[in-house]
């Protein structure tokens, strides 16, 4: 064979259409990088306009890739064995991520000009952390998701301490900080143990040469699988790894905290399926057990420090939220563990789950973001008599809440946590089925007591400003979403059955 043709057999072929959305995303967050150097300050609101039309085009680009069947990057020895796949689960959870992210730029668009943040860095860390977080659901190497997960993680943290001349958000960005690279550095250590293990760092060959591990590296590979979970438990809040959530969410600007109660759970929970049931499944005796008390203690401890959250505190309202975010994680993971007992086609209980979640929650914030605008210190106490004021915005918060307390007309939320719940049962773990259980019941209460403060009497009259565009959109487009999610659960609950994998 001459040099030419050796080098023409190493050259692979890349499919651009499968790798378009997260592509198209981290274009244009350059562009808007660039741009900002010549956008005069009183256009800065052009930048986010062009990002919100990223955005939507990313979204628009996953129409072709519907069919779950296309795959690049690809060994030239094995064209079986890629870094990245666009399958049913990559399209679904980059569904979920792009929408997520357009549903913070719409809060973000008058946040960024009232908070006076520089226009340019946010529009550009926000496109940036989404792309990482659009490639990571693709990533079949585990190169390639360590990266994915630091450029969805790396411009959060800048994302967060945007306010830069306040301590809250200097506090809040500096606390997410050392955590996220504390449990980074433990989950390169896995991975690096994994890879001394297996020789590789493809997921589909790092779970065929787990079948057959040496005895004397045995301890050794469950070391690396144990440590290697440990990133992705911090991205999806889990306990013993939650404390950064509320300081946080508090000290973040609102859209921030929203874009991470949702993307960042999506990155965690995504990575953590990669992992454990695509690269792990040698190792479901390590890793199912785990999850499952990691899951009955992040709801417990959610919920019941939700719960303990005083309608009159400064910030009460978002502080609920955020142990709430973490209670839901924890009704995330149940699924995860339950595939280590039976079949991977749990994990579709996880992605519909998922999907509601991220609807509402996101809903929730863009209802918070409004009351805001009036009530900075955003207490649980702001929101009585939110129906006399604004009986739209309150009935849209009412839904969201009853949503995520599983009740009707929430449909989609009772349906959602069903599944969740019988994927435990099926799974033969009753005991944390029983937790759950207990948990929705607590959760009950803290989510119909804030629903019964919307439509108390308000107390004096009530300050009332023209609602931004943006804001009233992002309402409005979770709201009828859920409705129609509520409408016909089956479009969510199919997820729940059958592989989403090639």
């Amino acid at each position: 064979m001459t040099v030419a043709a050796e080098s023409a057999s190493l050259v692979q072929s890349v499919d651009w259409t499968a790798i378009a959305p997260p592509t198209i995303t981290a274009v244009v967050g350059l562009i808007v990088l660039v741009a900002d150097l010549f956008v005069p300050e009183g256009k800065k609101a052009l930048l986010g306009r062009l990002s919100i039309a990223g955005l939507a085009v990313a979204l628009v680009s996953l129409l072709p890739l519907r069919q779950g069947d296309r795959s690049t990057f690809c060994l030239t020895s094995d064209t079986d064995v890629c870094s990245y796949t666009a399958d049913q689960f990559t399209v679904v959870i980059q569904l979920l991520v792009l929408g997520g992210a357009l549903l913070t730029a719409l809060l973000s668009v008058t946040e960024t000009a009232r908070d006076k943040l520089p226009a340019g860095e946010f529009w550009f860390l926000l496109m940036s952390s989404a792309a990482g977080a659009a490639l990571l659901p693709a990533s079949r190497d585990l190169a390639t998701l360590v990266v994915a997960l630091e450029v969805a993680s790396l411009p959060a943290f800048a994302l967060v301490g945007m306010k830069r001349f306040d301590r809250l958000s200097s506090e809040a960005a500096l606390k997410f900080f050392l955590s996220s690279v504390t449990a980074t550095a433990v989950m390169l250590l896995g991975v690096s143990f994994v890879y001394a293990t297996t020789g590789t760092l493809h997921l589909t060959e790092i779970a065929v040469r787990l079948d057959d591990v040496p005895a004397q590296l045995d301890t050794l590979a469950k070391a690396g699988v144990a440590l290697t979970l440990v990133g992705f438990a911090f991205k999806t809040a889990a306990v013993p790894f939650h404390f950064w959530v509320p300081d946080t969410y508090v000290g973040a600007p609102l859209p921030v905290a929203a874009y991470l109660s949702v993307i960042g759970k999506a990155v965690g929970f995504t990575g953590l399926i990669l992992v454990t049931v695509v690269a792990f499944p040698s190792y479901a005796d390590v890793w199912g057990p785990a999850l499952a008390v990691l899951a009955a203690l992040t709801m417990t401890v959610g919920n019941v420090a939700a719960l303990r959250q005083s309608a009159t505190r400064a910030y009460s309202a978002v502080r609920l939220l955020a142990w709430s975010s973490v209670g839901q994680a924890g009704y995330i993971l149940v699924p995860i563990a339950a595939a280590a007992y039976s079949s991977d086609d749990q994990i579709g209980s996880t992605v519909a789950y998922a999907l509601m979640y991220a609807v509402v929650n996101l809903g929730a914030f863009a209802v918070a973001a409004l009351v805001a605008r009036t009530h900075p210190l955003n207490r649980i106490a702001d929101y009585r008599g939110l129906y006399a004021t604004r009986p739209l915005a309150a009935l849209a918060l009412g839904f969201f809440l009853l949503c995520l307390a599983g009740l009707p007309p929430g449909i989609i939320g009772l349906f959602a946590k069903v599944t969740v719940f019988s994927a435990a049962v099926d799974a033969g773990l009753g005991w944390l089925a029983v937790v759950m259980a207990v948990n929705v019941v607590i959760a009950l209460y803290y989510y119909l007591q804030w629903t019964a403060v919307l439509f108390r009497a308000p107390e004096g009259e009530q300050p009332k400003h023209a609602v931004p565009v943006p804001v009233t959109v992002a309402i409005v487009l979770t709201a009828v979403v859920g409705i129609a999610l509520s409408g016909v659960p089956q479009l969510v609950l199919r997820f729940a059955t059958g592989s989403l994998f090639q």
